[in-house]
């Protein structure tokens, strides 16, 4: 199957979290995608994750519960290795579901609420830096065209 190109950046869905036009960064120099979590309660087997970020109207002030969660060990671009909790979801991009591992970790500094890394990438996608929101843009075109 040919590998799609997709651009730096990208707005994208994940349609079993509810979660519609999130801003995605392409990172290939991240192993494993991570999600902005603003907070993370583990009670009665489940995981509790509330997603605030002014930034993004789009992810403010929503609880997500997941059933199915794991820990990982993740090392971060400074070298310095962190736990973090690992859901699997899935993500829309091109019209196409794909199932995806997602870090879950603090990333309200940072512009983007998620990063897409290279274990997800793999096999599936070619990069072109010089290019942006190819998924978002298809999508809206579908959009047009079925209205």
């Amino acid at each position: 199957m040919p590998k799609k190109t997709i651009g730096r950046i990208d707005k994208v869905d994940f349609p079993t979290l509810d979660l519609f036009d999130i801003d995605v960064k392409i990172d290939t120099g991240a192993f494993t995608s991570s999600m902005h979590c603003h907070k993370v309660i583990e009670e009665d087997n489940l995981l509790k994750c509330l997603f605030f970020d002014k930034e993004h109207q789009n992810y403010n002030k929503k609880i997500i519960v997941f059933k199915n969660y794991t820990t990982t060990k993740v090392k971060s671009s400074n070298g310095m290795v962190q736990n973090r909790y690992m859901v699997k979801t899935s993500v829309l991009l091109f019209n196409k579901k794909y199932k995806i591992d997602l870090t879950l970790s603090t990333r309200s500094e940072m512009k983007y609420p998620i990063l897409i890394g290279r274990k997800f990438l793999s096999k599936k996608f070619i990069v072109d830096i010089n290019l942006k929101n190819l998924s978002y843009k298809q999508k809206e075109i579908n959009q047009k065209t079925q209205n």
